[in-house]
Parts: structure tokens; sequence; C-alpha cells
């Protein structure tokens, strides 16, 4: 049997199968099983599916249920988009402030860290900007990169030099920051300054604990105790993501039984709250962030570069307002 005659054979056994509910092409990465856990959460037949393409540094997905949307940064374009199922995306702002990290608050206010106006936004109703945090003690921010909002309203966000020419020209401050803004948007309080580049950062479940990613030589990711008044302590080394592929730890989300997936080298590592790894998502192109999203919240969403990409999992993560 000559190889195309093989193709159409194995095509039809996909079909007989109902495997086939996406492209050949679009149906790319695979998945890599450390623990018997990860079994539990990738179900059989799960793919890797490409759902949009053509970017130049895709960052910073979340997801909105009431418009049934995805929004992400393109950083280099200076652009945030609009993704809906079946479709092409589509402008959302443009310019950005070459926005990285995105969420949205308690009232559906989208947030933004701006990597190149150096501040944290929030889009109002109307369209308009409003600036959160810009300055700390009279210095500029470096170049906010990702951001969470905490229940209470609280905002939390990572200030790497990412953002600055050679990550060092016109900076204004000696440290890399974590940073807590208080719920009435009135006071900006510095809560870590040892991070080499902090980077993608979430809560546990019962937000208890903040997970932190750090993305310099170190390659890995701390956790610390949250304190009644949203302070940080107990800081200590999660997971390490040390790996021979291309990629480091950035962008990271938590599910409903607090599973911590964090993109790093070659995809997205998926750990248990005891930081063992349970197993890597690899995609086609170095990740950078990573939502939740669809209507049941079980959809991974991945912008890895020039594309972004989804895959169905079997366990709900923690929904954003």
């Amino acid at each position: 049997m000559n190889l195309y005659a093989i193709g159409l054979a194995l095509l039809a056994v996909g079909l007989v199968l109902g495997m086939v509910s996406v492209s050949a092409e679009d149906r790319l990465g695979r998945f890599e099983e450390k623990h018997p856990d990860f079994k539990k959460i990738v179900p059989e037949g799960a793919v890797v599916e490409k759902v949009d393409t053509g970017f130049r540094f895709t960052e910073g997905p979340v997801w909105n249920a009431k418009e049934d949307c995805l929004r992400f940064s393109d950083i280099p374009a200076n652009i945030i988009y609009l993704w809906r199922s079946g479709k092409k995306s589509e402008v959302f702002r443009d310019p950005s402030g070459h926005s990285n990290g995105l969420t949205y608050d308690k009232q559906g206010r989208l947030i933004a860290c701006e990597h190149g106006n150096r501040r944290v936004s929030r889009t109002e109703r109307d369209g308009s900007i409003t600036v959160l945090a810009e300055r700390y003690e009279g210095k500029r921010l470096n170049s906010p990169n990702d951001v969470v909002v905490k229940s209470d309203g609280s905002l939390y966000f990572t200030d790497p030099p990412y953002g600055l020419k050679k990550q060092k020209e016109d900076k204004e401050l000696d440290f890399q920051g974590v940073y807590r803004i208080s719920p009435d948007g009135k006071t900006l309080t510095l809560l870590i300054d040892d991070f080499d580049r902090p980077n993608g950062l979430a809560f546990s479940p019962d937000e208890k604990t903040l997970y932190i990613a750090d993305s310099s030589k170190r390659r890995h990711i701390r956790a610390f105790d949250v304190k009644e008044d949203g302070t940080l302590a107990n800081g200590r080394l999660f997971a390490n993501l040390h790996h021979d592929d291309p990629g480091v730890p950035d962008g990271m989300k938590v599910d409903v039984e607090g599973n911590v997936y964090s993109t790093g080298p070659g995809g997205v590592w998926v750990f248990n709250p005891k930081g063992e790894l349970l197993g890597r998502i690899v995609t086609p192109e170095v990740p950078a962030n990573c939502a939740w999203g669809d209507a049941d919240w079980k959809s991974l969403y991945t912008t890895a570069r020039t594309s972004v990409y989804r895959v169905k999992l079997s366990i709900q993560g923690i929904k954003v307002p």
C-alpha cells in the first residue's frame, strides 16, 4: 500500500472513531506524562489546536465569559486583539501601550500591564484609560508584566525590566519588584524586591498562596503565604523548570483543584499543589502565557510567539470575573 493509500486509511479510521474534529495542520503538539495523575487532567484524545496565527509575539490572554471571547496582546505590534471561535482575530485596542499581561477586575473592566508605557491601566466602560500605577516612591516603574486580581479587589503585578532597551536604559528603580494595588486603587505597596525577573503570577484556589515565576537563570517558581493584610510571607521554592528545550517560566494559571500550569521550556508544565511535576503540554512554538476559557472554563489557551493554541482539559480552571 502506498503512502497516499495509508493516509486515506488512517483518515477513515479517525472519522469512524470520531477523532477528526480539527484539521491535521491544526492538530499539533503532544503530551508528556511524568506522573499518573496527568491522565486526570488531559482527557484521552486531547489535541493541541491552533486557533489563530500570523502575529509577532503574543502574550497575556484572558477570557471574557460575557462576551464569549479571548483578548490577548501582541507586544511588538502594540495591539490588543479580540478572538471569537471560528473567526479571525480583530483589533480591540491600538495602540495598546505595548501591553503584556491582561485580566479583568471585579467589575469586568480590562486591566493591562502596559509594557511600553511602564504602567498598569484600566479600560473604563466608555473606553477611556485610567492609570492605576506608574511610579513607586516617585520613580517610574520598570515595565509591568503580569497582573492578577484577588477576590477583595486588590491587584498584584510583577515589574521586570523587559520593556526597557537592553533591559536597563532609563531604569529608575534598582530592583525588580512585585506590587499590590489596594482595592480602592489608592495605595501601591512593594511586596517583594529580591526577584531577578519576576514574571507570571497566580493565586491558589483559596487565595492563601501566591505563586510567582522568576524567568531569569533561576528558572523557578516561588510560593508565598498571603497574609490577612494582603502582604506576602514565607517565600519558598515551589518548582524548578530547568530544561534543554527553549523557554523560561512565564505565565501561570491554577485549576480548581490547585494544580499549577506554567508556561516554560517546550510547553506548559503542570504541577500538583505539592510542586510535583505531573507532565508537560508540549506546544509547537515556545509559549509565553496561558488562560482558562470557553463556557466550561476547561480549555487552556496558550499564547506562543506567532500563534494562539487551545487544549481542552478535564478539570475546570479558576474563573476570571
